[in-house]
């Protein structure tokens, strides 16, 4: 039977989700069950995207394929590679906050994260006054628009970073194995397919199980309800820090997150569940960038943490979630950040914040604003990744 390794995998990774140490309520499961199906969906794209020669790029994750504690402000895109190929990329720069490119040696496993051997922004890169660059990638010697892939290199990754969802457009990109133009590949086989539905298995057990162990290296061992300062993010991006941490909130109070407005590029705060993606920043506020967020007249923002509505603008919507996970990322730094740029945080009743949160006049909004907020959202959303 073609499919017969893809089927054990199958119900493998069902019980992943039943047997996941987090899993409290129905809920938990729902969600785990749906997180299961994105991560079907996404594995056999890989799988079927796993072609080295006649290289494309697709979706690494997204609204309905999530993983890893996902931006919801970011695009991602990868594509493999063979370490001795050439491969021409070319494309047109939107006007998204930032353009990042990365080669890794690897795929992200339980028990390890993959060396990034190479990671630079669009700063890196020649683009023509129409917004067109071609750069290109292979086992030559580095120069101006040439970067060298180094031994074991495997795949690369490409982030486009919003900040502003309604304004902001995405660009285009493309990639190609130099010596490949005007060829095809070869014909499909029965044992190309069933090698890809081994492989599809594969990259789906192994999706859960890594993302199911990364929060116990980078959260959970943090104190609950509390961020680091500002550190480089793991995993090797060349111009980003983040701020971690792990909330567990009843439905009265609220968790106040100040942090001050960055003169970085991209700033942005999110909410993650406890399967390590991101909650719905489709149809409810779990995130907001700096361009989305209000400002209070001291420069800070103040971002609010809760279930119940505190008829606040800068309000983070739990949806339900008592557990879960948040993550400040500022990207396209200049300069290394320090504690004072990272954010303080404080646990108080919601109805205490007209009289305790500061600047509280100025963060007050009606529901109907809030509710123009969303629409603003889903409509962004579509717009960008109308998949």
């Amino acid at each position: 039977m073609l499919t017969e390794q893809f089927a054990a995998a199958l119900a493998e990774a069902e019980k992943i989700i039943t047997d996941a140490p987090h899993v409290q309520s129905e809920q938990d499961l729902v969600e785990g069950y749906d997180y299961l199906a994105g991560s079907i969906r996404a594995s056999l794209q890989m799988a079927w995207a796993y072609e080295r020669d006649f290289p494309f790029f697709v979706e690494s994750t997204g609204p309905h394929t999530k993983m890893g504690l996902d931006n919801p402000d970011t695009l991602y895109f990868h594509s493999y590679l063979r370490d001795d190929a050439e491969y021409v990329v070319t494309g047109t720069r939107g006007t998204t906050r930032d353009l990042s490119f990365q080669v890794l040696s690897g795929d992200y496993s339980p028990v390890d994260v993959p060396d990034s051997l190479t990671a630079f922004d669009d700063r890196k890169i020649e683009i023509a006054g129409d917004g067109s660059y071609e750069i290109r990638f292979g086992p030559g010697k580095a120069g101006p628009g040439y970067f060298t892939l180094g031994p074991g290199s495997a795949m690369l990754v490409v982030r486009e970073v919003y900040s502003d969802w309604a304004r902001e457009r995405r660009g285009t990109i493309r990639i190609r194995r130099a010596d490949r133009a005007g060829q095809a590949p070869p014909p499909l086989t029965r044992d190309v397919l069933a090698k890809r539905y081994g492989v599809a298995g594969k990259i789906l057990l192994s999706r859960l199980r890594t993302f199911l162990a990364f929060p116990k290296w980078f959260y959970l061992e943090l104190p609950v309800n509390t961020m680091t300062e500002p550190r480089t993010t793991p995993g090797g991006l060349s111009t980003q820090f983040s701020s971690a941490g792990h909330y567990e909130l009843e439905d009265d109070e609220a968790m106040v997150v100040t942090v001050p407005k960055s003169d970085a590029p991209y700033q942005g705060i999110q909410l993650g569940s406890m399967w390590y993606i991101s909650l719905d920043y489709l149809n409810h506020q779990t995130s907001l960038t700096a361009d989305q967020a209000r400002v209070d007249p001291d420069g800070r923002i103040r971002f609010v943490i809760s279930e119940r509505d505190p008829g606040v603008a800068n309000w983070l919507e739990r949806t339900g979630h008592r557990r879960g996970y948040v993550q400040i990322r500022w990207q396209r730094l200049s300069r290394d950040l320090t504690p004072a740029d990272g954010p303080e945080v404080e646990v108080i009743k919601v109805d205490d914040l007209p009289s305790r949160l500061p600047c509280y006049d100025n963060a007050k909004i009606s529901p109907d604003e809030f509710a123009a907020r969303i629409a603003a959202r889903q409509a962004a959303v579509a717009t960008r990744m109308p998949g």
